[in-house]
């Protein structure tokens, strides 16, 4: 069986191997692969592993013996499932795989924002500490996060796992959950209670507020100028989720007002990144390049998970199939 890798080089920069893959057939793997080389590069072969390269309908006609297609990541929407069943291709994705490692890039973007290693760092680097006449300085006020409120937007796996991680911190912790019918009741996370309750009173009384919700119509753009009015001056928003869950230009004003006191976020609006993004230059705005995802230990996992999804398809029994 021939296995394309269409693109590989986010999940496997060459740090991790295809290994638990070749074990099924001839795989070719692809850094990255455009619109234009997806047809010819997807000759005879009967898997094609994705991540970001898109199959739309017109791409499922030109590709007959196209039967498996594993999306190397939790989302699936680079994958016309309405096409796919028309062509009998069964397409997987792989749940929950990097549960651990985006509630630490949270924790992590929080810390930043709170404890200012960065710039304190830099500035320690610069010489700054060597010429200091005491033997401590601060350039910008911390912040201690016990006694703080957390409210999480969606309290799936990695919602819980962060209320935890929160909750550790002395933080107490409320959230939004996608399901209406736990507001007004307490959920009880592995000894973290979490108190559920609609986003404009979770918002209005929170600390910090930290997006783990997907995107969908009703997500995005939930944060905009009229939800943060309800914020109090000074909350500092996390974003893990998607770019498109906040309206990047309405957050970069209230970055420039004050009314935020952060903005730490793992993603944008459209990636990579475009010149013109409003939050380019933002005070007390710390952004990573979509990484939550990357830790050697969570591509691994990644992999494998894919792996298992193709083996499972093969055994006739699919597992994670979404179309």
């Amino acid at each position: 069986m021939k296995i394309v890798i269409l693109d590989g080089m986010a999940a496997n920069p060459g740090d991790i191997t295809w290994k638990a893959l070749e074990k099924f057939g001839e795989v070719i793997a692809y850094d990255v692969t455009s619109k234009d080389q997806l047809i010819e590069r997807m000759q005879g072969a009967m898997c094609a592993i994705t991540n970001k390269t898109v199959f739309d309908k017109e791409t499922f006609e030109k590709l007959p013996d196209l039967k498996y297609i594993g999306v190397l990541a939790t989302g699936y929407n680079v994958v016309d499932l309405e096409a796919a069943r028309e062509h009998g291709v069964v397409v997987t994705n792989v749940p929950e795989y990097a549960t651990f490692a985006t509630a630490q890039m949270t924790m992590a973007l929080l810390l930043e924002l709170t404890n200012l290693v960065g710039l304190h760092t830099a500035s320690v680097m610069s010489g700054e500490w060597c010429k200091s006449p005491q033997f401590c300085y601060f350039k910008s006020p911390l912040t201690e996060l016990c006694g703080k409120t957390l409210h999480i937007i969606g309290l799936g796996k990695i919602g819980q796992r962060v209320a935890q991680m929160a909750s550790s911190f002395g933080m107490a912790v409320t959230a939004t959950p996608h399901n209406t019918a736990l507001f007004g009741t307490e959920v009880n996370i592995n000894g973290t209670i979490v108190k559920c309750m609609p986003l404009e009173e979770g918002i209005k009384g929170a600390g910090v507020v930290s997006l783990h919700c997907p995107l969908n119509d009703e997500t995005r753009e939930i944060i905009n100028a009229e939800t943060l009015k309800l914020f109090k001056p000074g909350t500092l928003l996390i974003n893990c989720a998607r770019g498109p869950v906040v309206n990047e230009s309405d957050v970069r004003s209230a970055l420039d007002s004050g009314l935020l006191a952060g903005y730490g976020t793992d993603v944008v609006s459209v990636e990579p990144m475009l010149e013109n993004n409003a939050l380019l230059g933002a005070p007390n705005c710390v952004i990573t390049p979509h990484i939550a995802w990357t830790p050697v230990e969570t591509r691994i996992r990644l992999i494998d998970m894919a792996a298992a999804n193709l083996q499972a398809y093969l055994d006739g029994s699919p597992i994670n199939k979404v179309n």
